[in-house]
């Protein structure tokens, strides 16, 4: 029988080209130090170097990892640096998994944020009612998974404010996010209550425009970017995990800088 840690023919390595965003978050975390060979992952996991679904495998076991040990460090009380309103970059860069010319404005006036879950008040939100709540601004960086960042103002509801507002449970474990563009995705409710996150509503000062993210998107200072959801229409406060556009195909969940 060959061992898989002595194989007759050196494995593919180009296997390891498809995980590349997986193998760059693990790496920011420093659950990777260097370059990841494939022979090294055979080492650390014994996966078998020929099956590509067990290289994934191998490498979402190492994100469960991640998460859990991110989840574990998070403060929720540590602020993220902040900048000075001069290094706001205008406009933002687009990021979505299809093109700019793809998005579908999202008319403001029919809009309604839905409530669901652990929550006591369930009445949907207009967007009026939402800009008339307390705002707060803040100037932070956008980093993406992909390795790209900006620097980018917001401004909007400190999510917590809302939560608090509509009565939902705070003990529970997440709070789950519905957009226009089918890009789901959900957080820990300890992000959910950090200061840094926002339901936000402009950007530099301005009303946020459709392609990033009108009338509503999530703000975090805390996660990268796959983790900001845009065109939100719906939170849920729910104690069962929801996972997320991306989580569902291989990205880590928890995300954290």
């Amino acid at each position: 029988m060959r061992s898989p840690f002595r194989p007759d023919a050196a494995p593919d390595a180009s296997i390891l080209d498809d995980h590349k965003p997986l193998i760059r978050s693990l790496q920011r975390r420093g659950f990777i130090r260097g370059g990841l060979s494939l022979g090294a992952l055979v080492m650390l996991t014994g996966c078998e170097p020929d099956r590509p679904e067990s290289v994934e495998s191998a490498l979402l076991a190492i994100s469960r990892l991640n998460d859990d040990v991110q989840a574990w460090l998070f403060d929720p009380k540590k602020l993220a640096p902040t900048y000075p309103a001069s290094m706001i970059l205008r406009p933002p860069k687009f990021n979505a998994y299809y093109d700019v010319m793809d998005v579908k404005p999202v008319d403001g006036a029919a809009w309604r944020l839905e409530l669901s879950g652990l929550i006591a008040d369930k009445r949907p939100w207009t967007l009026p009612q939402l800009q008339a709540l307390p705002q707060t601004s803040m100037v932070i960086k956008h980093i993406c998974v992909e390795g790209w960042s900006y620097i980018g103002g917001w401004t909007g509801v400190p999510l917590r404010a809302f939560l608090e507002r509509v009565g939902a449970d705070l003990r529970a474990k997440y709070v789950a996010f519905k957009t226009a563009d089918d890009y789901p995705s959900s957080i820990d409710m300890a992000t959910a209550l950090h200061p840094q996150t926002l339901l936000a509503t402009q950007y530099g000062g301005e009303t946020l425009a459709d392609p990033f993210g009108f009338p509503v998107r999530l703000r975090m200072a805390t996660k990268l970017g796959y983790k900001n959801p845009k065109w939100v229409t719906a939170i849920e406060v729910t104690n069962k995990y929801p996972g997320g556009y991306w989580e569902s195909r291989g990205f880590p969940w928890f995300a954290g800088l």
